[in-house]
């Protein structure tokens, strides 16, 4: 994260990393010391590298067990290295999300900005107030998939990106570029394709509908 960066940006990727722990009421969200949202954006980045380490391992012994227990057959040596090379894939997610937490002092600087507190409260607030019509509106872009089962990630960067574009009045392809930038650093390279792909979806959506 650069110093330079605008106070929106900032804003939304601690919101990203918010919005998993909040519980508040949105209508109190005003009152939100930003040391909470700080903390957190910690919790949310601490809890999923936890979780990316134990599959990964987990998919670490399965492979190696395959291995010991297959000889010298073709089928399980090939499951083998798909399982250690999925555990590896999941191993640099989990490095990718300790270097975002090495930018954390960094964002507890500019955290304090008025106009990046500002607006992490507003986002926040607007995805929380108006879920169910940002929820709808994505379940009718997705093909053949359901929103329920993307990963919490994914979810909440749509659910962003919708909230600016539908009651924020952020330029639709301004939101839709901010989300990918998320998604290329939070996500992976499916995910953040996948939130491209849905969000160009929904513009179009919303460009067809009366009204908008």
């Amino acid at each position: 994260m650069s110093i330079r960066q605008q106070p929106r940006r900032i804003a939304r990727e601690l919101t990203l990393l918010s919005l998993s722990q909040l519980k508040n009421n949105p209508d109190k969200l005003d009152q939100e010391d930003i040391n909470s949202l700080l903390l957190a954006a910690t919790r949310t980045l601490t809890t999923e590298v936890h979780e990316i380490l134990e599959t990964a391992s987990a998919e670490v012994n399965r492979g190696h067990e395959r291995l010991l227990s297959s000889e010298t057959r073709s089928p399980s040596l090939d499951s083998a290295k798909t399982m250690i090379r999925e555990a590896l894939e999941l191993a640099q997610t989990a490095i990718n999300r300790l270097a975002s937490a090495v930018d954390f002092p960094e964002m507890m600087q500019l955290a304090s900005q008025y106009e990046v507190r500002q607006y992490a409260i507003e986002l926040i607030g607007t995805v929380q107030r108006r879920g169910a019509e940002i929820d709808q509106t994505l379940e009718r872009a997705m093909v053949d998939w359901q929103l329920k089962r993307l990963p919490r990630i994914d979810r909440d960067i749509l659910r962003m990106a919708l909230a600016e574009m539908m009651f924020l009045e952020i330029p639709q392809k301004v939101a839709i570029n901010e989300a990918v930038e998320l998604a290329k650093r939070y996500s992976d390279d499916e995910g953040y394709r996948f939130i491209n792909g849905v969000l160009r979806r929904v513009s179009n959506q919303l460009a067809e509908s009366p009204g908008r």
